[in-house]
């Protein structure tokens, strides 16, 4: 019998069980440790808007207008983050009112609506704020998100996302989409910069 552990194959002849949870643990400490490396050199999170920072349920009303419905723990984080130096941006294929006024509230400024090629508005949004693939950060949910995730130096799926976006991605969220997610990425890349504590205490 194989024993999968963090994509590697160990043989159950040569293993007992707590060999194998040393391991387990070894690998993680050593998983942990990369991803923080990555989250320290992030200048720019970009998040996908359906799945990320809605649960990806889309509410009409009779009249056809769309309603969708944001996390307040996200939006703190974003806060947060932006007063640690990290801006946000979104990349979406939907166009949405609700989205521009939810975006013009946070402050956030770097918004793509309508755009099915994400990588080119990744490209563009790269140009526009003059970073590197590697110091952006990207959050998505489901198939459409993995050409950009495989440029960006951190990319990250919300824990209900498709299964393959989760095999693809350097990190996964403890929170769903629209649940938290977002949060857990923001303080994420706080802690990576030494910058989480002193945003915490803002409010202590």
């Amino acid at each position: 019998m194989l024993y999968r552990l963090y994509g590697s194959y160990f043989s159950a002849e040569h293993l007992t069980v707590w060999k194998i949870i040393r391991i387990a643990f070894s690998m993680h400490k050593t998983i942990a440790q990369t991803i923080l490396t990555k989250a320290k050199n992030i200048k720019l999170l970009i998040c996908d808007v359906d799945g990320v920072m809605t649960d990806g349920c889309l509410f009409f009303g009779d009249s056809g207008l769309e309603y969708k419905a944001f996390h307040s723990r996200d939006g703190l984080g974003i806060m947060m983050l932006q007063r640690s130096g990290i801006p946000l941006a979104i990349i979406t294929a939907r166009t949405s009112e609700v989205v521009t006024h939810r975006m013009k509230n946070l402050k956030i400024d770097l918004v793509f609506q309508g755009r099915l090629d994400k990588v080119q508005a990744f490209e563009e949004l790269c140009l526009q704020v003059k970073l590197t693939p590697e110091q952006v950060a990207y959050v998505g949910d489901d198939l459409v998100d993995l050409p950009v995730m495989k440029h960006v130096g951190l990319s990250i799926a919300v824990a209900d996302a498709h299964e393959r976006v989760i095999h693809f991605a350097d990190w996964t969220t403890e929170q769903n989409g629209g649940h938290g997610a977002v949060r857990d990425v923001c303080e994420l890349l706080m802690e990576a910069q030494g910058t989480l504590e002193e945003q915490f205490s803002v409010y202590l």
